[in-house]
């Protein structure tokens, strides 16, 4: 089977955005004008394509990222095959709580339109979501969304992307009228004003720039090449000789410095009411990048760990990543997956380099949101689902047995909030098992573990928003009835200062004895975030080789469980520097209870603490409630770091704290009797700090 597109027409790109900044609608909006749904469905009427998942429908919120492939020939090209582009594209949730979603889908995107609100402009979630793409060098366009809306800004809405995410933002477009006075939008490159007509915004038309938009469009217009031609020398040079600058001279510009992360262009429209949309997939085509415009991928060669580099190319040999692991009614598991390089057939063989081992791939699905078209082959660029795969988790690598490379794995947040559940029968219990596995398995940031005291199973995630889709997933998908606690804090423990303790293990019970006896030095671990470093710095054979990993695993032990209130311990540096053994009795429990015995102890003279997560909150009131809102906040034990007024003609007032997350469940009722239900406010993870004292009074007598 023969590639069916040329790698240099593939673009692979997400949609990125705050909660509610639309999205989904423009996603939908793109499917229709791309040939791939024959109806606009709407988010609001819970019949959007790409929100499938039956809690999306309900809510009108992304929970899960999307991926789903259209093809575009762009606006004045003649339509046919060979000027076609295909566009593999990945819808993500919006909210914080589905961060995962954005950063696994970053991983293997090459660029993204980030969605803006022409009524908030930059939201808080907008600047988590971009800090990620930098994360990545993922090269992107913005999209000033909902012009038509009530207090809508385009001046606004640019200098908040200017002011809080990138001073390279270039405007290619700019609006012709805002709020209910919307009529289309301005191509500054073609000097065009383009209106959108039919039932669904189909038809457009090309026309002269109104008369008393003239002046404002060139003053636009020079600033736009301003920043254009600083790029590129030649050009530079006739610019300011005043010569006329090409349409394809501008563009040809313009996506090098996109590609190079240098520039950011902005578009505007309404998807709503189908406006702005088709010039964005041009966009899309113009400016963003192939998979062959950048860098080898990097990978780890697994014998020799030495750097190796993929080319986005068929003749290379395959490898890709596995990014997302969802279960699908029909086909059962599905493993979605970047290909780098390479090509995959389906019922071959790959090699699971992460583990080592060795999984076929028995079908090749191309995915539509929730509909799926089987493909016999795929190729380097290609995003797809693959089913079969029994042991590959999200961030492994696949990749020819010959060739084998790691690629780098996807780091997520660890989870914040907690809750305990119970199945209503016993019938259940089992149930409820395979499916906490099967979703823990899909959700990276999603944990399950059984509380040994109590025997009770706990969950763990990123929000109450996470855990209550889960319970909710559990109920409809795997039909298990369950009890749900109250939401949790994560805690966690530490220690602040060096110390050292002795463990020893020995028991005498007629016949072999057990003898473990260690000396162990700890203290905080200074660079970054480690659970543990554990250092052998055992000299002479004081203690024998065999018995100090025995040792390690007893201090984890305690680790998990915790020295203080139960919670796990992390940030330690443990040196095993001395103890002694026995010939005949000593044996690998010994030094494993005799590890943990030592660490308790030291522990105990090293001061440990316990951390609680603090929230980064950002709170947008009207004014008049600024001062209620504010000692709320401090009641809470809250660092209230800013607060400013957004532009506009609807000012509102944005405060910006610190709040440890204990202090914020059930946050959204108080701040809506506090505001007559005209506050919001989102909050994501910041950092972990140390408890006060009657904070930990109460923690650590609630734990006995």
């Amino acid at each position: 089977m023969a590639r069916e597109y040329p790698i240099e027409r593939y673009r692979n790109i997400g949609i990125i955005a705050h909660i509610d900044a639309g999205k989904t609608t423009v996603t939908e909006r793109i499917l229709f004008y791309a040939g791939i749904s024959h109806k606009i469905g709407e988010t609001h009427s819970g019949e959007s394509i790409m929100d499938w998942m039956e809690q999306e429908k309900e809510r009108g919120i992304t929970i899960t990222s999307a991926a789903t492939t259209c093809f575009w020939t762009p606006l004045g090209m003649e339509k046919k095959k060979e000027n076609e582009y295909r566009i593999n594209i990945i819808d993500t949730p919006g909210h914080i709580d589905f961060t995962a979603e954005v950063q696994r889908s970053m991983r293997v995107l090459d660029a993204a339109i980030v969605v803006f609100d022409g009524v908030a402009g930059v939201e808080p979630q907008s600047e988590t979501v971009w800090r990620q793409a930098d994360k990545y060098n993922v090269s992107r366009i913005c999209f000033i969304n909902k012009m038509d809306r009530p207090g809508a800004s385009f001046s606004d809405s640019l200098d908040s992307i200017k002011e809080k995410l990138t001073p390279d933002v270039v405007p290619v477009q700019i609006p012709y009228g805002e709020e209910d006075n919307f009529k289309g939008v301005i191509d500054l490159i073609k000097r065009k004003y383009l209106t959108f007509s039919g039932d669904y915004g189909e038809i457009i038309e090309e026309k002269d720039v109104p008369e008393e938009m003239k002046e404002e469009v060139e003053r636009w217009r020079s600033e736009m090449l301003e920043k254009v031609v600083t790029e590129d020398e030649e050009l530079f040079d006739r610019y300011m000789n005043q010569e006329e600058i090409e349409e394809e001279e501008i563009k040809r510009v313009l996506r090098k410095a996109v590609l190079e992360y240098r520039v950011v262009p902005l578009f505007c429209g309404t998807a709503l009411k189908n406006q702005g949309v088709q010039p964005l997939l041009d966009a899309v085509c113009h400016y963003f990048p192939a998979p062959t415009d950048l860098p080898p991928v990097e990978g780890v060669e697994v014998k020799s760990e030495k750097e190796i580099k993929r080319q986005a190319s068929d003749e290379e040999p395959f490898a890709a990543l596995a990014f997302k692991l969802t279960s699908d009614p029909y086909v059962g598991s599905l493993t979605f997956m970047r290909v780098y390089s390479g090509k995959l057939e389906g019922g071959s063989y790959v090699l699971n380099a992460s583990n080592g081992k060795k999984e076929r791939i028995s079908r090749i699905l191309r995915m539509h949101a929730d509909q799926r078209e089987e493909v016999k082959e795929v190729y380097a660029g290609d995003i797809i689902a693959a089913v079969g795969l029994r042991e590959t988790s999200t961030g492994h690598t696949l990749c020819d047995e010959n060739a084998p490379i790691i690629l780098e794995e996807i780091s997520f947040p660890e989870p914040v909030v907690s809750i305990r559940v119970e199945p209503k029968t016993k019938a259940d219990q089992e149930k409820m098992g395979i499916a906490l596995r099967r979703l823990s398995e899909e959700d990276p940031t999603f944990r399950v573990h059984g509380d040994l005291e109590t025997g009770e199973t706990i969950i763990a995630g990123m929000g109450e928003l996470h855990l209550d889709i889960i319970v909710d997933r559990m109920k409809r998908e795997f039909k298990i009835d369950a009890q749900v606690g109250q939401p949790q804090v994560a805690y966690k423990e530490t220690i602040k200062k060096e110390a050292k303790a002795e463990g020893k293990y020995i028991k005498q019970s007629g016949g072999r004895g057990q003898y473990g006896h260690v000396h162990l030095q700890i203290e905080p671990f200074k660079e970054g975030d480690k659970r543990l470093e554990f250092v052998d710095a055992i000299k002479g054979g004081a203690i024998p080789q065999e018995f100090i990993g025995a040792v390690e695993k007893g201090i984890e032990e305690v680790m998990d469980e915790g020295v203080l209130a139960g919670y796990p311990v992390v940030n330690v540096k443990a040196t095993l520097y001395d103890g002694s053994y026995h010939d005949v009795d000593s044996s690998k429990m010994a030094f494993k209870l005799a590890g943990a015995i030592g660490f308790k102890e030291a522990c105990r003279n090293a001061d440990a603490v316990i951390l609680e997560p603090f929230m980064r909150v950002e709170v947008i009131v009207p004014p008049e409630f600024l001062g209620d809102v504010m000692g709320d906040l401090s009641s809470r034990r809250g660092e209230v770091e800013s607060t400013e007024e957004t532009k506009g003609k609807r000012a509102q007032k944005v405060i910006r704290a610190k709040v440890p997350l204990a202090e914020m469940f059930g946050y959204v009722t108080t701040l809506r009797s506090l505001t007559k239900g005209r506050g919001n406010y989102t909050m994501e993870f910041d950092s972990y700090k140390d408890v006060p004292y009657n904070v930990l009074q109460e923690i650590t007598g609630n734990k006995e």
